[in-house]
């Protein structure tokens, strides 16, 4: 290829990598897929190598990205680069030679680096850019696993992940009242909880650090091993990352070991690393303008599947914004059968190219989360819907921070009512079981319910409901007691039903605890009064304002405030016993949690227990195919054990 032309691709190469990488790094957003990033990442460098040529601005010569919040700025001592990376295990092996070295996982959060003087935690700070980060030292304070004093007292430095589990990461989202204000993936939300301007935020999300670096101990001889260096770490109360000690002949097999726990590990990576034990030996290598030479990363080749896009679908949610979601023929990826992808925004639509009838390539990105990773026919004719799909009013397509996104504008849309009144009978808010979005929408499309104060005079259309398809006398009234029973909840789970925008199942429990229960002050609190809450920023504080002061919002509330009773909040205790004395086993895939593990965390933290057999002492099976011909179905049959599905299981009575 002529000089010019490999020039031209490289600046196209460039023009698209920096947009992308500059949303992803500094707003934890997304632009382009991770697998569509790294395949222009590799054809730049493969590019610059060949020719000898590297432009101004290449994303290769660059570590990361100028950090952009309130938070104070701080200059790291020791420059923090990237690794190298490689998705070929020969290549891990030659890279390794004759060496020994650690091989533990490259964790999937924000890079942490933490200074302890005299014993106690001193200073933490983010990576950043590489050689600037924000100090996050009151926030890091608050992470479930960092321990604030410990036995050496010398200089310590040393780095880290921030982490957040797939569980926390689901319980979080679940808590969030808004479709387009859950997080994408544990990273996002990790970032965010660790640039919290407000602690009380970082704490009560649960965040984790595993140390994989120890950069200084002053006086501290580790006989030149990395290993000893973890080992001592561990001593001083730190939870050190994963590893094994490994050379050429081994790496293969360890690899393998590390592939086969993906499944059921809580925490999220996205490859290995390979960390030389000779410290002597790694440090005279040297670095390279952005890499170390005495590690290197690993990641594996993503498990791809060919199929045929059948579908874009336009997904509405409660305050407008609409999702676009590929439809694709079945395929089977990494032992799961996937048919569907979050295309996440316009500008991703943009830059797949997408139509129906495309041939796409599928993956699950870190082999969890179904994406999108090659169009292949690239017919570029799919277009956002001019029309909401549901209420058929014009859309309106706004850019947010470079992406382009679409939305309903129509306040009367019915599936934002639908997502509204969902919200509003949750678990979490008013608590009215047996009430779908399916039914949902049918008792707005029947003229049942306008109002949220409607579902509280059920009884007047009682024999019209029963009337309806799908239902019956029984489950009328069924229906009927359980909204019966709402009418009594405290004042959190009012709060989080009216879907105050950012104020979820958290900031709802803080609320009510700042006021006492008391509804008529929070109604007429004022910005300076919310801000002075902890785990209240001025941002959510002038959302909650500006709500409570709108005329039909106060309107609806006054009409709620006529039907219910708020009571006094139920103890921390009473939820930390919900599932207590009861047994439940868990089989098949899941939808809520992202794997069995982070389930059975979650009954467990609750009182409950896991089995891996059902019995007579089941309470319940957990399966999302309540039809499956398995044997822990069968058992279950035999021994008369309700077989629930995840919906089910966690709108269960307690």
């Amino acid at each position: 290829m002529e000089e010019r032309k490999v020039r031209e691709e490289m600046q196209a190469l460039i023009d698209r990598l920096l947009p992308a990488a500059r949303a992803y790094y500094q707003e934890s957003r997304e632009l382009m897929s991770n697998f569509e990033y790294d395949s222009a990442y590799d054809r730049l460098q493969k590019l610059e190598e060949e020719s000898g040529i590297v432009l101004s601005g290449s994303p290769t010569q660059r570590v990361g990205y100028e950090v952009v919040s309130s938070l104070p700025k701080i200059t790291h001592e020791k420059p923090m680069l990237s690794l190298d990376k490689t998705k070929s295990v020969d290549e891990l092996i030659a890279w390794l030679g004759a060496e020994k070295a650690l091989l533990s996982w490259k964790m999937d959060g924000l890079t942490i680096v933490l200074r302890y003087r005299n014993g106690e935690l001193y200073q933490a700070v983010t990576r950043g850019n590489g050689y600037i980060g924000e100090l996050v030292t009151n926030n890091v304070r608050a992470f479930r696993n960092v321990p604030l004093r410990i036995p050496y007292q010398g200089e310590l430095l040393l780095r880290g992940e921030a982490l957040m589990r797939y569980s926390d990461f689901g319980r979080i989202n679940r808590e969030l009242p808004d479709t387009d204000a859950k997080y994408k993936n544990p990273r996002n939300l990790c970032t965010g909880t660790v640039r919290q301007l407000d602690p009380a935020v970082t704490a009560a999300r649960g965040v984790y650090f595993h140390a994989f670096s120890l950069v200084e101990a002053e006086g501290v001889d580790f006989n030149n091993s990395r290993a000893a260096q973890f080992a001592w770490l561990r001593d001083q109360g730190f939870e050190v990352v994963e590893f094994e000690a490994v050379t050429a002949d081994m790496l293969r097999e360890a690899v393998a070991r590390f592939e086969a726990k993906i499944p059921e590990n809580d925490f999220p990576s996205d490859g290995l690393v390979l960390l030389l034990d000779d410290i002597a030996y790694g440090d005279s290598l040297g670095r390279t303008a952005k890499f170390p030479r005495n590690a290197i990363a690993f990641k594996w080749q993503d498990e791809q599947a060919e199929t045929v896009l059948r579908e874009i679908e336009w997904s509405p949610s409660r305050t407008g914004l609409i999702n676009p979601v590929a439809i694709f023929d079945p395929v089977d990826l990494e032992g799961t059968e996937v048919r569907r992808a979050s295309i996440h925004n316009v500008s991703v639509l943009r830059s797949l190219k997408l139509g129906l009838g495309d041939h796409i390539l599928v993956y699950k990105a870190n082999m969890i989360i179904p994406q999108i990773a090659e169009n292949l026919t690239k017919s570029d004719t799919a277009e956002p819907p001019a029309h909401c799909p549901v209420c058929g009013t014009a859309t309106e397509r706004r850019k947010e921070n470079d992406a382009e996104t679409l939305y309903c504008v129509n306040p009367d849309c019915a599936i934002k009512r639908v997502k509204r009144f969902a919200l509003m009978t949750s678990r979490d808010a008013f608590h009215i079981d047996g009430l779908s979005e399916t039914t949902l929408e049918k008792l707005i499309q029947e003229g049942f319910i306008h109002r949220y104060a409607d579902l509280f005079h059920l009884k007047r259309a009682e024999a019209a409901i029963a009337a309806m398809k799908g239902f019956g006398e029984t489950s009328a009234a069924k229906l009927i007691e359980a909204a019966e029973k709402a009418r009594h909840l405290p004042l959190s789970r009012f709060v989080y039903g009216l879907g105050i925008p950012g104020v979820g199942v958290q900031n709802a429990k803080v609320l009510s605890k700042a006021f006492q229960g008391d509804i008529q002050a929070l109604l007429t609190a004022d910005v300076e009064t919310l801000t002075g809450i902890d785990g209240i920023g001025e941002v959510m504080a002038a959302d909650i304002v500006t709500f409570f002061r709108d005329p039909k919002e106060r309107e609806i509330i006054d009409e709620l405030l006529q039907e219910v009773t708020l009571e006094p909040e139920a103890s921390a205790g009473a939820e930390a016993q919900r599932y207590a004395g009861q047994t439940y086993v868990i089989t098949g895939s899941l939808v809520n949690f992202p794997n069995r593990t982070a389930l059975k965390d979650y009954i467990t933290a609750r009182g409950g227990k896991v089995a891996g057999e059902v019995s007579a002492k089941t309470t319940a099976l957990i399966n999302n195919d309540i039809h499956s011909t398995s044997g822990k179905n069968k058992k279950a049959h035999e021994l008369g054990i309700p077989i629930l599905s995840e919906a089910e299981f966690l709108a269960a009575e307690s």
